[in-house]
């Protein structure tokens, strides 16, 4: 793994107050793509935001100026959803998106909210639960989007996307929690997180291991306090046979959740690998 491009990745994301989140992203696929130079995404993300831009002037309602962006991003340049390979990768790498057209909701999102910004709107993500969502503050009202049609949503609509999750995570009744408690706006750094952890999910599947590692090494980056993601990154490293940096990993885990309910799982975990590099 080279360290320059965690180097690199590690600088953009820490701090809150200046989050790239843009810039974030793309360099994500940099592990993937060694040699993706994330200013030339950027070179492309401005020439299409300089066509929007001739469009809309200064005096034109927020309205306006979306319903311009939506026409643009959906109908003219058919950004929209890869419905023949919804779980490639692929549909998580900004430079690869824009190259196909095809994405998963949080990264025609963050296409979008890009050009929105160029434009004059600030456009927030909404990590709405299965499904990444978009929000705006216009003068008539909130508005909720849905980044793989541009589409927006009615309360109604929203709450029947909601009601499923509700009963799966047993939030009904009297623990049932508003549809606004699932609207507000989220940070660049649970956008970011959101995203790596649907390529953690992609790799795990597909147990491409080299590269879970390398989003692994990013999500420890980016969560410093989540030592659940120092636990799988040492789980990752398990399975390529990392196995000195892998044990360090967990036996870290280990000693910062000894109340975890898997803390005998890992600590068989790490015997096993103890064993095995006594073998060697």
């Amino acid at each position: 793994m080279p360290t320059q491009q965690l180097d690199y990745f590690a600088s953009l994301v820490s701090e809150d107050e200046h989050f790239p989140l843009t810039e974030a992203a793309i360099a994500v696929a940099q592990h993937s793509y060694p040699d993706l130079i994330v200013q030339h995404v950027f070179d492309e993300l401005d020439l299409l935001a300089d066509k929007v831009k001739h469009r809309v002037t200064h005096e034109m309602a927020g309205i306006q100026k979306l319903q311009i962006l939506k026409n643009f991003f959906y109908k003219e340049l058919g950004f929209g959803p890869n419905r023949n390979d919804y779980y490639d990768p692929n549909n998580s790498y900004l430079h690869s998106v824009i190259e196909t057209r095809r994405g998963i909701p949080i990264s025609l999102a963050l296409i979008f909210m890009e050009l929105g910004q160029q434009i004059g709107l600030n456009i927030k993500g909404v990590s709405f639960p299965n499904h990444f969502m978009m929000r705006l503050s216009l003068p008539q009202g909130e508005v909720i989007m849905d980044p793989l049609t541009g589409t927006s949503l009615s309360k109604q609509e929203l709450q029947e996307m909601l009601d499923p999750y509700l009963d799966a995570q047993g939030y009904r009744g009297e623990y049932q929690l508003p549809l606004s408690a699932f609207l507000r706006s989220s940070s660049s750094r649970e956008i970011l997180s959101r995203f790596l952890r649907n390529l953690k999910a992609i790799y795990t599947q597909q147990e491409r291991w080299e590269r879970l590692l390398g989003i692994q090494q990013r999500l420890v980056i980016l969560l410093p306090d989540a030592i659940e993601e120092v636990r799988d990154r040492g789980l990752a490293l398990a399975q390529l046979d990392y196995i000195r940096p892998a044990i360090e990993d967990m036996q870290r885990y280990i000693d910062s959740s000894t109340e975890a309910s898997d803390i005998d799982e890992i600590k068989a975990q790490i015997a096993q690998l103890e064993q095995q590099h006594r073998l060697h």
